[in-house]
């Protein structure tokens, strides 16, 4: 088919998977953090429309204005098989137009990708679990057990109108499952110059902190020793430039043997490090997930140039080993020394889940069809996931939200970056794998 006139794709070019993501990125959910965001109701609708189209009924929830969750059920071939939630979210981080190349919510394709805001975190993997679900069903077929489908408000918050919701007020939505697959794994790597799949079976705990110093209001002319900023930039150095050593879990203990095993070198003659490095961009994930990492993200201080305040805050986000939140915590407040307060904004459980099982066969399975010959690796993810909310319901969560990646694309950076975007054929991958899977697993 020639292309447009335009050199932009016609609806008619693209594969449903690009149009649907494409049209969730034109909602600009974003979500700013502590309360502040745009709401995620009219992409909501907008998958409520979907899924009703294809028979389902969709339920939607909004505990407040405009932060809006939509779950549905889908029967299962054989109902004595648990379910598996197959979930997504519909908010994303803010984006800063100025600093893009194109508009990060326009939804614009070009060189044979799809660009903007939410294009990898995650409505690509929300137009996946549509076309996928829209395969199955529409060729008369059934999923191999029941689905949840769930397409969350606020992940990028850290849930708590959106998952950890829906979980404290309506567990009844998850009854009888027992895994769940969602985002930031499924992903493919190149290591020594063959191609992999990382599959993320754990995260690590996050932990946002926000530091407070207190001092001395005064003229800025005057000699002030007991001065907040000061403080609090002492504090924020020493936690920023804090090098935080190297613990190994059984996930990434695995993975690094998987890695030195294709690289054909002994994993106890070279250092974790070397071998994530080896895994090239994905190595902006893996790295993180050695050891505990704390970055500093915000400052608020001070209203004028020549006032000196009496107080000074910065935000933190924590990010430990799954079972050391408690450790870490208690170094940071000695690090940081008495004078600066650490107060908790929000926390959560580190995970690990089970590196082989029945899923897991399926998984390497399906990949296995799709793309033979290339091995699947477990690793721990950096960030958090819904899956974190999910497991006080007992329900072990993996990330598999599959795309077949140039070698030279930098994935990890498209992670709350900026020109975040998804090659259109990796779309189409992951529908393809995502179908295949629902409908044998």
């Amino acid at each position: 088919m020639a292309p447009s006139p335009t050199g932009t794709p016609s609806d008619a070019e693209l594969d449903e998977t690009a149009i649907v993501a494409r049209d969730l990125i034109r909602f600009d959910t974003s979500n700013y953090g502590e309360g502040r965001a745009n709401g995620e109701r009219e992409a909501a609708e907008y998958v409520e429309a979907r899924l009703a189209a294809l028979g389902l009924a969709p339920q939607l929830f909004e505990p407040e204005p405009r932060r809006t969750s939509v779950v549905a059920r889908v029967p299962g071939r054989d109902a004595s098989k648990p379910a598996l939630v197959v979930h997504g979210h519909l908010d994303v981080v803010p984006a800063d137009a100025r600093n893009w190349s194109v508009d990060p919510f326009a939804g614009e394709v070009r060189d044979g990708m799809l660009w903007g805001r939410g294009a990898v975190d995650m409505k690509d993997m929300d137009a996946m679990m549509l076309t996928a679900l829209g395969d199955i069903i529409g060729s008369g077929s059934q999923p191999a057990r029941d689905l949840v489908v769930a397409f969350f408000a606020d992940e990028e918050a850290g849930g708590g109108v959106g998952s950890g919701w829906l979980v404290d007020h309506h567990p009844e939505l998850f009854e009888g499952a027992t895994e769940a697959i969602s985002e930031v794994g499924g992903y493919s790597i190149t290591v020594g110059g063959r191609r992999a799949y990382l599959l993320q079976t754990g995260e690590k705990s996050l932990l946002w902190v926000r530091l407070v110093a207190k001092g001395t209001a005064a003229h800025g002319s005057r000699l002030i020793r007991d001065n907040a900023i000061t403080k609090l930039a002492e504090a924020i150095a020493t936690l920023g430039r804090t090098e935080w050593p190297v613990r190994l879990t059984d996930t990434t203990r695995e993975l690094l043997g998987e890695i030195a095993g294709v690289l054909g070198v002994d994993p106890e003659q070279v250092s974790p490090d070397e071998l994530a490095l080896a895994t090239g961009s994905a190595s902006g994930f893996i790295t993180a997930t050695l050891r505990t990492t704390t970055n500093p993200t915000l400052l608020t201080a001070g209203y004028k140039h020549n006032v000196i305040p009496d107080r000074a805050e910065a935000l933190v986000d924590i990010r430990t080993l799954p079972g050391e939140e408690e450790a870490v915590l208690a170094e940071v407040r000695a690090l940081v020394g008495d004078e600066v307060e650490v107060e908790i904004v929000h926390r959560d459980v580190g995970l690990e889940a089970a590196t082989s099982g029945a899923l897991v066969d399926a998984v390497k399975h399906t990949l296995g069809v799709h793309d033979p010959g290339a091995p699947v690796f477990p690793y721990l993810l950096s960030g958090g996931t819904d899956n974190k909310a999910l497991s006080r319901l007992g329900i072990a969560g993996y990330g598999f939200a599959p795309l077949k990646l140039p070698e030279g694309l930098d994935f990890p950076a498209m992670f709350h970056g900026v020109d975040e975007r998804v090659p259109l054929d990796a779309l189409v991958f992951g529908r393809q794998v995502l179908r295949d899977l629902l409908l044998e697993y």
